[in-house]
């Protein structure tokens, strides 16, 4: 028998063993377990993306259209976008826009900066009290935002930024959480890479700044998006702490669609697309960013 006539019995077993399906540890998964996996993540999906999508469906319904029909019609007969014009034109939409804009963009750059460099004195430098430290943050995540409410709106009157975007961004500008998850990811990283760079002459900001930060970009992702989102979304404390209309925030100014225009869901529903666009905007541009997470401090190379 030839060599090729002992090899090429072997082949249909290759081929069956490379069409098996396996998890992460190289563990076979049967036929009926896959199927039940995908059942659940489709309900998974479902439930999160279908009040959304049911949403931008009754934002594109005509006024013709029945969206109470039963059953219920997913797709709209004759999509339109004159439920986004009115929107704009029953509340300056855009200037609130703007001014959420603003109070998100200036949440997540005092977010990032000081939750850096409070996460990487917490996670690398060495001094008394450290522990303590740690310890206050994690009790700030415990206190619920209502329990610090007035003093938070004493504190702003007595500053003199009642009514201002100062007011709303302040409160937030650094999140104990997000200090915490930015200790978790400086923590990650080995001892070795800034030994080597104090070996080279580098001092405390060089070392954070060109060595340990660098390494933690996916939880500076993590915490950007989760900022944006806290401030974006945020209506109890810039309903407090604001008065003057034309410094409303979004989520302040939609509220007018619900309460004036309930009746109206088409009009409801094209507010809260405008809303979300902004999120899943920066979710997409920032997203291989996100799934790397803490891990991303892991040494390369």
């Amino acid at each position: 028998m030839s060599v090729l006539e002992k090899v090429r019995p072997e082949r249909p077993a290759t081929a069956a063993r490379e069409k098996r399906v396996t998890d992460g540890h190289g563990r076979r998964i049967r036929a009926a377990e896959l199927v039940w996996r995908y059942l659940l993540l489709l309900a998974v999906l479902a439930l999160t993306v279908g009040p959304f999508l049911w949403q931008l469906s009754t934002s594109l319904k005509g006024p013709t259209e029945d969206i109470y029909s039963s059953p219920p019609r997913f797709l709209p007969g004759r999509p339109t976008l004159h439920n986004y014009t009115r929107v704009a034109d029953t509340i300056p939409v855009w200037d609130y826009a703007l001014n959420s804009l603003k109070v998100a963009t200036a949440n997540v750059v005092t977010n990032c900066v000081g939750s850096a460099l409070a996460g990487y004195a917490l996670a690398r430098l060495r001094y008394r009290g450290r522990r303590v430290t740690t310890l206050v943050f994690v009790l700030a995540m415990l206190v619920p935002v209502e329990g610090i409410v007035i003093a938070q709106f004493t504190t702003m009157r007595e500053l003199g930024l009642n009514n201002t975007l100062i007011g709303v961004v302040l409160p937030g500008a650094i999140g104990a959480m997000n200090v915490l998850l930015m200790r978790g990811a400086f923590r990650n990283l080995p001892y070795e890479i800034e030994e080597a760079a104090y070996v080279d002459g580098a001092n405390v900001w060089q070392r954070f700044w060109r060595v340990a930060l660098p390494s933690v970009k996916g939880t500076l992702a993590v915490v950007a998006i989760f900022a944006f989102m806290g401030a974006w979304d945020d209506f109890l404390w810039p309903l407090i702490v604001l008065s003057d209309p034309s410094k409303f925030t979004l989520t302040i100014g939609l509220n007018y669609l619900h309460g004036t225009f309930a009746n109206d869901e088409r009009l409801v529903a094209a507010g809260t697309v405008i809303a979300v666009a902004p999120l899943i905007a920066l979710f997409a541009c920032l997203q291989r960013y996100f799934f790397r997470g803490v891990g991303e401090g892991a040494v390369k190379g």
